[in-house]
Formats: C-alpha cells, structure tokens, sequence
C-alpha cells in the first residue's frame, strides 16, 4: 500500500462520511506524514511557514481521529492507516473498487462522488463552467484565506483574473465557507450577473435571494436595515452593459461602507474596477467600487500545482499519465484550470478508449 493508495482510501472513507474529502493542503501533509517527511521539508514544497503546517498537520490528524475513528498521531500515521485498511478485508483499493455502498437514493454530492470512483469514469469533470462541489474543488487555500482577512477586517474584495482562472469556482466556494469563516455572520447570497439583463432584475433577484419584499433604492435601504449580507457578485462587468448605470454601483458602495454596513461585497472581474468602469475614468473620478474593494488576484496554476491536480483525480483510477504527457498539458494549458480539466479529460479518454 503506497502513499497515493492510502490517500484514496482515506478520501473515500471520508467521502462515505462526510460527503467531502481532504483539500489540497491536507492531502499534501497526509503524503508528507505518510512518507516520513518532516515539517521543514514539507514547508520547502508548499512554501507555508513550518509552524503553520505544524498546527495544520495536528488538525489532519485530530480529524482522521474525529470522524473516521481511526486514532492518528503523527509517528502512528502509517501504521493505524494500514491496519484500519486491513479491517476492510475482501475491499479492493479504491482505485479498483469504491467503498462507497450502492443506494438507490438521490444523494446530491455523493452518488456523483459514487460515479467519480467507479473505475473507468473520467475524473476529469466537470470540464466546463463553476465547480460548486467542494469535493471537485482543488487549491486556493492561500487566496481564500487571504478573502476572509479582508473581509473579517470590514473591507469588501474583488477577485480579478483571466477568463477560466477559475474566478467563479473560487467565489462560490468562499460564498459557502462564509458561516465557517466569517468572524460576524453574515447571509450569504450569490448572484450571477451574466443571468440578469437590467437594474429592475438585480433587485427582484437580490431581494428574492435575501427573502425580503421586493425593492429598491430607499425601500431596500429600510427592508435590509435588520440583515447582514455577504452578496458575491459574479461576472461583474455585466453591469457595464446596457440596462445597467452607475447608479446601481453607487447604490451598492452605500449598502457596503462602513463596517457594520448591511452588505459586503465580494466581486469578480476579469480586470480592476477603475479599467472595467470606463465612466469612472471619463469623468476623471474613481469607480465606485474600487473605493471599497481590496483587490485579489487570481494567478494561474503553477508547474506543482498542476501535477498535483493530476496526481490527485488519478490516484482515485487505474490511470497515470506520462511524463511526456504531464509535460504537454502544463505546457498547452497555460494553468488555467479549465483549460487543464478539458485537455486532461480528452487525455483520460484517450486512454478508455484504447481499453476498448
């Protein structure tokens, strides 16, 4: 039993219990402690600080102790994995055979986590559009982390990266953590403003979201007076586009300054507000927003990043890719993880395709 097989039982046990499994992080700490790795070494590769991986590697632990039962310290690690996979006698590995057991029940994430398991299902999905599975959702730790400083600091943010960076992914993932992270509550709303066409949409929706009457202007100022809001704003420069003005914008920097503000915005845009908004420049003043919002921005994957994603969804198959092969997707997909799940996806087919 090698490193990336117990990482794959360990995911699906977690999958069976949890609905989730370990995120990039923890994932890298588990093949770290599994491989006899100290802190320092591991701080090298995720260029984290050692006493963070310290306090991080403790809570892995405490959580494999916590929900899957399995009592594990960092010099048991190996040892207690093996033998709680030995319990499982007559299981295959989860690259050949999932544990997750057969219902016949709609179970959201996890029968889809089901499929993803099965042994010639493509794990490269989805290979188009926002991940809003938090088991499908990889990396971003660092950026998200960095979101909720802001925010827990009474700022609103703005995520701003190329098309496919994943801007939408990230958002709707820091939207659902907002309860978890979030040092004063707040409601969280998401909106995609590619889906509305006017100002009078934005407020039905808003308003419908929040589950108030719907209004506007004054109205809605006095019906949020008694809600705390996070509103993620997806596609922001749609409200460059006819049947928007800059009134909603100035409406909105209202709504959020200040740190007891009813709203708090976390925008995303394929460049700063002050480019985006051209009035803002004509008018020789600073857009609205970008009063308001620290900006975040999205890099690419790097070369470790990418083969790590790799490493990841394949550990769950029978599949790997060739060095050769690795090689050409970090090259053609630039880091754009959208770009890398389609080329991975037709790579992985090219393989179940030989099979048959």
């Amino acid at each position: 039993m090698d490193s990336k097989q117990a990482l794959a039982f360990i995911n699906v046990l977690f999958a069976k219990k949890t609905n989730q499994v370990l995120n990039e992080l923890e994932e890298k700490l588990f093949l770290g402690i599994w491989e006899g790795q100290i802190y320092s070494d591991i701080a090298t590769q995720t260029f984290l600080s050692e006493q963070y991986l310290r306090e991080a590697g403790a809570n892995l632990c405490k959580k494999i102790t916590q929900d899957l039962g399995i009592k594990v310290n960092k010099k048991n690690f190996k040892n207690q994995i093996k033998y709680h996979y030995q319990q499982h006698s007559g299981k295959a590995l989860p690259s050949q055979e999932p544990l997750v057991e057969p219902t016949n029940t709609s179970r959201g994430d996890e029968s889809q986590l089901d499929n993803l398991l099965q042994p010639n299902h493509n794990p490269f999905i989805p290979f188009n559009g926002r991940v809003e599975e938090k088991y499908l959702f990889f990396d971003r730790e660092r950026e998200i982390r960095r979101v909720f400083e802001v925010l827990n600091s009474g700022s609103s943010v703005v995520l701003i990266g190329e098309e496919g960076i994943g801007k939408s992914s990230l958002l709707w993932m820091i939207n659902q953590q907002a309860k978890k992270f979030l040092t004063s509550e707040r409601q969280s709303v998401f909106l995609d403003l590619n889906l509305l066409h006017n100002e009078s949409q934005f407020y039905s929706d808003l308003c419908h979201e929040i589950g108030i009457p719907e209004s506007k202007d004054y109205q809605l100022t006095r019906n949020l007076r008694n809600h705390k809001i996070l509103l993620a704003l997806d596609n922001v420069g749609k409200l460059t586009s006819e049947g928007f003005t800059r009134n909603i914008r100035d409406y909105l920097r209202g709504l959020a300054e200040g740190s007891n503000a009813p709203l708090k915005l976390i925008l995303a845009a394929t460049e700063p507000l002050n480019n985006l908004f051209n009035d803002s420049q004509e008018q020789g003043n600073t857009s609205p927003l970008a009063g308001i919002c620290q900006e975040e921005q999205i890099h690419p994957w790097d070369e470790a990043t990418i083969r790590a994603f790799i490493t990841n969804r394949l550990a769950r198959t029978s599949v790997s890719f060739t060095e050769e092969e690795i090689i050409k997707l970090i090259h053609e997909s630039g880091g754009h993880p959208r770009k890398l799940m389609q080329l991975c996806y037709r790579t992985y087919s090219q393989y179940l395709e030989s099979l048959q």
